[in-house]
């Protein structure tokens, strides 16, 4: 085992950045049997400001996909950012892996520090959970963005060849790659013009594979494995809360852009959309300034009397 491990010490680095945001590490025990949740809260939240849950995705932990979001929201909510389960330091030994389950364990979470009212961002897999909690939670959630996430996507559509990858088994060993070679093709498939990753030794990529990825493998691969089970458009709810499905990269191959427009029209003019030009699934990482700026106006807008225009924009605008 190596005695120095740069993924630990970017770990380190980023708990410091959570804590100088004026956020700590809690721990909850949803007494269900067997779930603990980890969750990032304000260490002193401010009654004047809204709250702002962040709902991470596949991959890295929470802090990773979050940390350079957070100075651009938290001077202006009480933020919230969660660890999933079987990502970070949440778990649980009950054999749900529906994104319903872990929206209800998130919400349970949010009860527990007593936050009634929130906003939420949900990034890619953490969409899923986010427009789950939405629908579930209608009078507590306010507004919703959806990173790149297919909500709409049902389960013929893996029969049907629309996604580059349609074998579930193949496509988790990508998503959850255990392997320097697999971890490079998770950066060519989530990445436009993915950075020369073959540069970078395998040592330093199983490095990062043996901190992100080796714990919760079986779990994790459950996860994917359930998101398109019996999964129908007709089935998904609409979610009354005004929604900005916003970064969405043009070129996505993880949940290809068709799903975009599909979910667009299946929420109507609640929702608007907005596609991002030169960028694919990793969008936060790839356009980061145009990802906070949306999510910024659209969030501040609500705390505007007459924060209508999302609600009545154009359907979609196109960034350059």
């Amino acid at each position: 085992m190596p005695c120095f491990s740069f993924t630990e010490s970017k770990n380190s680095c980023h708990r410091s950045t959570f804590a100088r945001a004026g956020l700590r590490s809690a721990i909850t025990d949803l007494k269900d049997g067997g779930t603990t949740m980890h969750c990032w809260v304000p260490q002193s939240p401010n009654p004047s400001k809204r709250n702002l849950l962040l709902i991470h995705g596949l991959g890295v932990n929470a802090m990773w996909q979050f940390v350079d979001l957070l100075r651009h929201v938290t001077p202006h909510f009480n933020v919230y950012v969660p660890d999933l389960l079987f990502f970070g330091e949440s778990s649980t030994t009950l054999p749900d892996r529906s994104e319903s389950f872990q929206a209800e364990c998130v919400m349970r979470v949010m009860e527990a520090h007593s936050v009634r009212r929130l906003s939420l961002v949900g990034l890619s897999y953490g969409g899923f959970v986010g427009y789950s909690l939405a629908a579930k939670y209608r009078e507590a959630v306010e507004r919703v963005v959806i990173c790149c996430a297919a909500v709409c996507l049902e389960e013929k559509d893996l029969r049907e060849g629309v996604f580059p990858i349609s074998d579930l088994d193949e496509a988790a060993s990508i998503l959850v790659p255990l392997t320097p070679q697999k971890l490079r093709e998770l950066v060519k498939y989530t990445f436009f013009k993915p950075p020369p990753l073959w540069l970078i030794p395998s040592c330093l990529l199983m490095d990062f594979i043996e901190a992100m990825y080796t714990e919760h493998v079986k779990e994790q691969k459950e996860l994917i494995m359930a998101v398109p089970k019996n999964r129908k458009l007709s089935d998904l709810p609409k979610i009354p809360q005004p929604t900005l499905i916003i970064i969405w990269g043009e070129h996505d191959q993880v949940f290809p852009l068709e799903f975009a427009y599909k979910l667009k029209r299946h929420l109507g003019e609640n929702a608007e959309l907005v596609v991002i030009k030169g960028a694919g699934h990793a969008i936060n990482v790839q356009k980061p300034k145009e990802y906070y700026n949306h999510i910024k106006s659209f969030l501040l807008d609500m705390q505007q009397p007459s924060a209508n225009k999302h609600q009545h924009s154009t359907p979609l605008q196109s960034l350059t």
